[in-house]
């Protein structure tokens, strides 16, 4: 399907799921006026509870209907080598030799650590070109870490392999490959119970719920956090790890929450989450956070700003925006992902100027995070489709492919 327009691709599926549009209102719980407008582009845009419906009356993951990343489109080509080289690294080939020993003289566990913490911050920063190119080796490396030495040595390879996957996972997602990316991140929750360290498979449940989400799998995707939350929250003493691990969970479990539909179900798990927070300053902070979920007072309000966006609840949306200050530690990705709820609610109160210029932000700050995100495409298609077109916005149409 070639089309980027969400009203395409939604009346594609609609025929091929056999469907008139007036079938796909009553299957979906979503009016059929707003089944027409999409399908006649006369609105860009709809908001993730909305599109979780129309997937769930469409019988197809919400994937499907949001269509790959703007930087990843479906061609049917070969996939690039780079790509290749991370599907073999994740998925090694079946028969393959056992991992050769004799490699692990060179291994340094701490410069391994340090490296699968830089890709980390590669992806938090959406090189992602530059994270499928050291990926492979760094997942090779964990392997024969985890496969030779002595047993505590062999655990903390284990450990490094489940953070490695954990990136493959989420690398893949973005990527559009949602199967993949859930393949590596069965194998890492394999490595988390190897290394016996029972935050690890926490933090990569969350990742797993992440991508039921993106597949439309609501009630797997919340019951997975809640049970992860529950297990943290039993069997682990207080520590800055052990917090922003079931912190994260909880966050997550909200956002499943909400996209059901229940936003005051998900509203009070954001609070009792953001209070949860002030415990992290009394705390030791971890050696390194880039291992560890991402879970602060920031995050929090990042995560309820989104979530009263995608409820048509943008003057709640910029009040919280505007008492949010953002910690050090924040990573790129999640100050991306504010600066784009903030243009999404300038843009619904009709604040044409305060949108582009949010979005002006976010191209000057992370440009490949611009690039990545279809909710930024479905702002400025909105906006350009609209009766103001203030300074700046047409460079951005310009840049996102809207223009012309």
């Amino acid at each position: 399907m070639a089309s980027d327009h969400l009203g395409d691709r939604l009346a594609h599926l609609r025929r091929l799921a056999e469907l008139t549009q007036e079938g796909l209102a009553e299957a979906s719980g979503v009016s059929v006026d707003v089944v027409r407008k999409l399908e006649q582009q006369r609105k860009h845009s709809a908001r993730l509870p909305t599109l979780h419906a129309l997937a769930r009356g469409l019988n197809v993951e919400l994937t499907a209907l949001l269509g790959d990343p703007p930087a990843v489109p479906s061609t049917g080509d070969a996939e690039p080598p780079e790509l290749v080289a991370v599907r073999r690294a994740i998925m090694p080939p079946l028969f393959a030799p056992p991992v050769p020993a004799d490699g692990a003289d060179r291994l340094s566990l701490p410069m391994l650590r340090a490296e699968i913490a830089e890709a980390w911050s590669l992806y938090h920063r959406a090189d992602f070109g530059r994270v499928m190119a050291v990926l492979p080796e760094i997942v090779a490396d964990a392997r024969l870490a985890a496969a030779v030495g002595p047993g505590d040595s062999r655990r903390q390879g284990q450990h490094a392999l489940g953070k490695a996957l954990q990136l493959g996972g989420h690398l893949s997602i973005r990527l559009g490959k949602t199967d993949l990316g859930l393949s590596s991140l069965e194998r890492a929750i394999a490595a988390a119970d190897a290394s016996e360290d029972p935050l690890l498979s926490g933090m990569v449940c969350n990742s797993v719920a992440w991508a039921y989400q993106r597949q439309n799998r609501l009630d797997d995707a919340q019951g997975l956090a809640v049970r992860a939350a529950e297990t943290v929250e039993r069997e682990h003493v207080a520590s800055a790890e052990s917090l922003r691990v079931w912190g994260g969970l909880v966050m997550s479990a909200a956002t499943s929450t909400a996209r059901g539909g229940d936003y005051d179900g998900a509203a009070d798990m954001m609070l009792t989450a953001e209070k949860a927070t002030a415990r992290l300053a009394r705390m030791a902070a971890p050696a390194d956070g880039r291992m560890v979920s991402v879970f602060s007072r920031s995050s929090v309000r990042i995560e309820r700003v989104r979530l009263a966006v995608q409820h048509a609840r943008p003057e709640e949306a910029l009040a919280l925006a505007r008492t949010t200050r953002l910690s050090a530690d924040t990573p790129l990705s999640w100050r991306t992902w504010l600066l784009l709820d903030v243009a999404r609610a300038y843009t619904d109160l009709g604040d044409a100027a305060g949108a582009v210029a949010s979005l002006e932000k976010l191209q000057r700050a992370a440009p490949g995070w611009l690039r990545h995100h279809t909710l930024a495409v479905s702002v400025v298609a909105d906006l350009w489709a609209g009766p103001a077109r203030p300074p700046g916005l047409r460079k951005l149409a310009t840049i996102l492919g809207v223009a012309g």
